[in-house]
Parts: structure tokens; sequence; C-alpha cells
């Protein structure tokens, strides 16, 4: 920390929130931290400025590791809706305004020194495998654009510890909408353009550790009010001629291969009915003897004989290609999204309409109610995490989780107007319940409330005030068709980190000891420390922890060498 008659400059770790009229704390100030290869440490710089003297900051680094490092500003974003009416206590705000979020790369011509508010930047250190292990200087320094001089300097010392952060082994799926992605950018579906910005957005969620993704056959049948559809993103060509099916697959052979190419290892399939209720069938194009239309969709009932028809064509065709490309244990289908169990009954009827095709794959959808789970009707119950006990008491085989704005009380989440430190906790309940996956349904979705227009992210981070800030997207769709991350983007990440951590140090030293050393006590998913400093210590503990036993390791090794020497 330093601090002038006219600048008070701080170095704080990742988890705070700098608000234009609220600085941090003393006790979030940082002087250290710890990494792993193929691991990600973050902290930001904040400053306050009390003269009236406007100006902007460029960043340069001076360390050896300064390849690893990279600076962005944090952007305030407005939030309209920060929580719901009924809520916990567990927000730092419940009133509209301008919130930190968006992380601006590069801003021009520097981040802005706003006279008698707060300002941050946002650092990274990613640390490659093959990366040196050893304490490290980073050291920052501030100097203002305009009048051309040294604002001032933020310094941290970074140890690389030498064990390399397996990658994440568990399923993480955020819904991907690519008709959000060609009506911002207000580019034509499927051309060069669109799938240039597809892969974009792809590479940005493998970031965040997404390893399956949502791949729309079908355009999704997800968040579309009644008697309404989104645009067209249907990777299967349907063709009807004389009353007989053909399909081409040439556009989602391009998508599978661009997934592949990504490191995407799971596909999940976009679901095969309507949403929460299983009544209607998804919107299906086709052309039909020469004229491309609409041949299913919310008039047609979800168990209307042609639609049953159309899917005993289409499914040992679909299955089979997917074979060529994927094991079927690592592709999952969805029937319908939510169902209740006073829809049991459709629900059943179409899966016995479709399982006998999808022999060898999975089957998910997210669900609360255990009694439904418990007919057999789902293979794997994605669960929301405020109703996960029963699930956790009477374990299916596979159990996933899930949360979205309906989670706002007592559990973990990601709205704007949360603490970060609600955000990130949800690794170490990941790991200590040993959950299979997580879903999440928005990664970017940029429509109103059931998809009825279009929103700009940029001026609405709720859908138009419909969903507390932040639950529909974790990215921006900057203007140069590169996705600009957010904090919750982040800190979703070290949360994931830490799961993945976890992971390294019980292959080294055992569960037991992994449990002990993040202190898995008062971990549950409704109940957890709050603060931000039980989640740093936490990991600082594991990275510690996993440093040790690589000494101990090595020392080991060394012994039996000079042994066998003797």
């Amino acid at each position: 920390m330093s601090e002038s008659g006219e600048c008070r400059l701080m170095t704080v770790h990742s988890l705070v929130k700098i608000f234009s009229d609220e600085g941090p704390d003393v006790s979030d100030v940082i002087h250290s931290l710890s990494v792993l290869k193929n691991d990600r440490c973050s902290f930001q710089i904040t400053w306050r400025r009390n003269s009236e003297e406007r100006d902007y900051l460029r960043t340069k680094v001076d360390s050896p590791i300064s390849d690893y490092v990279t600076v962005r500003e944090v952007r305030n974003v407005p939030c309209e809706l920060p929580c719901h009416i009924d809520r916990d206590d567990n927000y730092l705000r419940t009133v509209p305004g301008l919130y930190p979020d968006l992380l601006r790369k590069d801003p021009y011509p520097g981040a802005a020194v706003t006279a008698g508010q707060w300002n941050a930047l946002w650092v990274d250190i990613d640390v490659p495998s093959d990366a040196q292990a050893g304490v490290y200087s980073v050291r920052l320094d501030l100097t203002t654009v305009i009048s051309n001089e040294h604002f001032g300097t933020a310094e941290v010392t970074v140890e690389i510890i030498d064990a390399v952060l397996p990658a994440l082994d568990i399923r993480h799926t955020e819904w991907f909408h690519t008709d959000c992605i060609a009506n911002y950018y207000n580019t034509e579906v499927f051309s060069d353009r669109y799938w240039e910005l597809t892969e974009n957005f792809m590479k940005s969620a493998r970031r965040c550790s997404v390893n399956m993704l949502l791949t729309p056959i079908f355009t999704p049948p997800l968040d579309t009010a009644k008697g309404k559809e989104r645009t067209t993103v249907q990777l299967v060509d349907v063709n009807i001629q004389d009353g007989r099916y053909s399909f081409g697959f040439e556009k989602l052979v391009r998508w599978i291969e661009m997934c592949r190419r990504n490191g995407f290892e799971y596909l999940e399939i976009s679901h095969l009915f309507s949403q929460w209720g299983v009544t209607a069938a998804p919107k299906v194009m086709g052309t039909v003897d020469g004229k491309y239309r609409k041949i299913f969709g919310w008039e047609t009932d979800a168990s209307d004989l042609a639609y049953e028809d159309f899917l005993s064509r289409l499914l040992p065709e679909l299955t089979g290609l997917l074979r060529k490309y994927y094991d079927p244990s690592h592709v999952y289908f969805h029937i319908s999204d939510e169902p209740q169990i006073t829809q049991l009954q459709n629900y059943s009827a179409a899966r016995r309409m479709v399982g006998k095709y999808l022999q060898g794959f999975r089957i998910m959808d997210a669900l609360s109610d255990y009694n439904f789970y418990r007919t057999g009707a789902v293979d794997i119950p994605v669960c929301s995490t405020n109703h996960i006990k029963p699930f956790l008491e009477n374990r299916p085989k596979e159990l996933w989780c899930y949360y979205c704005t309906a989670q706002y009380k007592d559990v973990a989440n990601r709205f704007i107007a949360m603490p970060s430190a609600r955000n990130r906790i949800l690794g170490l309940q990941l790991y200590k319940y040993c959950i299979d996956g997580f879903l999440q349904w928005g990664f970017n979705f940029y429509n109103s409330l059931d998809s009825l227009y279009p929103i700009d992210p940029y001026q609405t981070t709720g859908s138009d005030g419909t969903f507390p800030s932040g639950d529909p997207f974790l990215v921006y769709p900057g203007k140069d068709g590169i996705p600009e991350e957010s904090i919750r983007f982040m800190v979703m990440e070290e949360g994931l980190s830490d799961l993945r951590a976890l992971r390294l140090l019980e292959s080294m030293a055992g569960r037991e000891e992994a449990m002990r050393t993040a202190d898995f006590s008062k971990v549950e998913f409704d109940k957890y420390p709050a603060d931000a400093q039980f989640l740093l210590n936490a990991r600082e503990n594991v990275n510690h922890a996993i440093a040790e036993a690589v000494r101990k390791r090595l020392n080991e090794e060394l012994a039996g060498k000079c042994a066998a020497e003797r």
C-alpha cells in the first residue's frame, strides 16, 4: 500500500470488489501469492485520487516472469436488478447502481483515473506447465498518460510451486447460445464470420474450464415463450422429398471438429423436447419438396406420431455419426429441462420414445424433486444446489448440480451483487461432495426473458431487469469479436482451480489430508464461511501442502538413489 497527499494505492486480493465509492479494507492488502504450474493467480491494484485532475494510466510490468502477466481494467456495469426481493444477507449491495464486473484489456488510451473515485486493475499471472519453479518479484509501475508522471508502484512476490495442476476431472457445461452471438454481431448464421465468432467464444469457455458444450442439433428449446421462437441455429439439415427423410451433417461435423480442436472432451446434445413440461417438440426446420420451412415446433405435441417417426429416422444416423468422434459415454442427451413431478407421465413417455436409440449414451436433465428421480425416469439428475440433500443421502451413480436465478438464498451463486467468495466456494463444495458435473444456464445469454427480443449486455446485465444481474452470462461480446471476461468468470475459474489443486493433493497425500488441509469442517452447500480470507487461506494451505509433498517425494527419491549407490 502506498499513500501520498492526493492518492492512495493498494494491492489487494482477487475476491474483493472495488466500488467507485467504496475502497477495500486494509485486511484485503496482499504482498505474496503462490501458484502451481498450469495454473493462474490473480490480484488487483486499486487507487483513489483525491485531486480534480483527470488522467489515464499505463502499466509497465517489471518481472522475470513478465511474459506470464496480463493486466486489465475493471469496469463498472449497470445492475438494474441486483437481487430478488426475498434474499439472505450475503450480498454486497441490494440497490440498483454501477457495479464492478467487466474486465477490459488494453483500454484506450489507458485505465481511467476518475477524480475522487476508486478505480482498479485486474492482474493475472498465467503459469505454463514448463515454467521454472521459484520465487519471483512482480512489479507494476503506473504512469499517467496526459501528464506523463509516475503515479505509483505495486509489487507482489509470487512463488511458483514445482507441481503441475491437473485438468478438471468433472464435467462442466455453461450453456452456449450461438443465436445470441449471431444476433449481437448482426451476423448470418453459418456464415464464415459466424463460425469465426463461435470459435472465439468456444476458446473463451475453455479458459473457464468448460469441457462440455451444448450442441444445437436443433435450435435449443430453452427460455423461449410459448408460441415464439429463437433465431435458427440448427446444425442438422433435414430434407423431405416425396415424404422420405434424408439428413445432412456437414454443419454438425464442422462443429464437432471445432469442439475437438479446442479441447472439449464432452458433447451435450440440445433438448429433444420443450422446456418445463415436455409438452411440445423443439423447433425443427427442414426443406420439404424444395421449400425451406418449419416442420415441428410449439404446435407439435410431444407425443405426435409424426415427430416420433422423425426421431426414429434421425437418431440412429445421428448417434452413428457421434460414435465416430466421441466415446458414447462422453455424449450426453437431454429430454426436457426442469420437469416437475406432475409432468412425470409426459417425461417418461418422451424418454421411452427416444431411449431405444440412445443405448450407450448418457441421458441427463436438470430436476430438483428426488421423487422424480426415484421413478427411474432420469439416469443422471442435475440437481439444484438448494435441493441436493436428498440426492446426497441416497446418492445416484452419477450426480451433477446446478444453480441459476432461483438459487439466490443461502447457497453459492455468482450474481454481480454477491461477494466473490460466494462464487468461489463452489469449488470446495464440489470437491467435498464428490459431485460429477456442474451446469449453469448462461455462458452468453443475451436475450430478454423468454427470448422475446435480443438485448445489449453492456446496457443490461439481467436480461432487461428480469434476472439478477450477472445470472444470464459470464462474458461480454467484445467489439472485435473476442469475448470480454468478467470478474465472475475469473473467480469461477479460481474455484475450479481450488478443486483441481485438492485433487492433486489427494493424489499425493490422500483425501483425508486434503480435507484437513483445506478445513472442510464448516463447508456445506447451504452453510459455509462467507469471508474471503477463509478461501484464500485454504488455497495457500493446499499449495504449501503440495509443495511439501513434492519436497518429501524428492528427498525419498534421493535417499533411495544414495542407498542403491552404496
